[in-house]
């Protein structure tokens, strides 16, 4: 136990299985306080699976896994609100204002009103979103709306800010502008944050990668240690693209299965036995 204290996340051996289909098949990593730690793959690799689990929004099927010292199993109450939590599909509520949206989320925190519209004033301030707090969310843009949307998960200074494909239909320009603003919000915040992606360019910028296919981490190291898994062509330096093509390319895809056949099959059989 002691040492899961030492982690802002702690996963040994964890295990989502659907039937005879693993999800996510015996993994085990932890993340530094404070780190920017990400899991890149592609789609269907088993990323949001960890992220639910995690989050405490399904159980595992095996192993274990501890965030901000807490048991995601056992103390459930606890990890959530040790998080934060940003899916890819937007969650906020149209018909209200911004800040009645981060006011929302304060009140399911329990959070004291007079604390809680300072917070939320302040948040808003260093999301770039103050001059637009009174307006409608559908009014927005999207880039802004994810804005919103990350500022609120920071809202309770969580230990952990989960981030799951984040800019997900964004733009490039927007995408670039948003992680900008992220990386200073996790500074200003000292907030671990754990990102999943499918955006090879956004793994490049964390602290550490964790690679997964097929529900199993097959590679994590810092971006610059996992160039050197693979030697370099005519001289140049591998790209983290390399790396990622070298580990998960379409030999190794045909070889094992497509993701996202694997994916439906789950999503088949969860249909099948009414699982929610």
């Amino acid at each position: 136990m002691a040492d899961n204290l030492n982690y802002a996340i702690s996963v040994e051996r964890l295990v989502k299985k659907y039937s005879d289909i693993f999800a996510v098949n015996d993994i085990s990593f932890n993340v530094e306080k404070g780190e920017f730690f990400a899991f890149l793959g592609p789609n269907g690799a088993g990323k949001t699976t960890t992220i639910k689990i995690l989050c405490t929004l399904i159980r595992q099927t095996g192993g274990t896994a501890y965030i901000n010292g807490y048991n995601v199993a056992v103390d459930r109450k606890e990890v959530r609100k040790s998080i934060g939590l940003v899916f890819q599909e937007p969650t906020l509520d149209n018909e209200l204002t911004a800040f009645e949206n981060l006011l929302f989320h304060c009140e399911l925190y329990g959070m004291e009103k007079k604390l809680a519209k300072g917070r939320i004033e302040y948040i808003l301030d260093i999301i770039g979103l103050y001059s637009y707090k009174n307006k409608l969310v559908k009014y927005l843009s999207g880039g802004m709306k994810r804005r919103l949307e990350v500022g609120r998960g920071l809202l309770h200074s969580p230990a952990v800010l989960f981030l799951d494909e984040p800019t997900v239909g964004l733009d490039i320009q927007t995408r670039i502008n948003m992680w900008n603003f992220i990386d200073s919000l996790r500074k200003a915040e000292k907030t671990t944050v754990f990102l999943t992606t499918h955006y090879i360019e956004e793994a490049e910028g964390c602290d550490r990668i964790a690679i997964i296919d097929n529900g199993k981490i097959i590679a994590q190291d810092t971006p610059d240690e996992l160039k050197k898994l693979i030697e370099s062509s005519h001289g140049e330096i591998p790209t983290l693209s390399d790396v990622f093509i070298s580990l998960v390319g379409r030999q190794a895809r045909d070889e094992s299965g497509n993701s996202m056949d694997r994916m439906k099959e789950i999503g088949r059989i969860l249909k099948i036995k009414n699982w929610h």
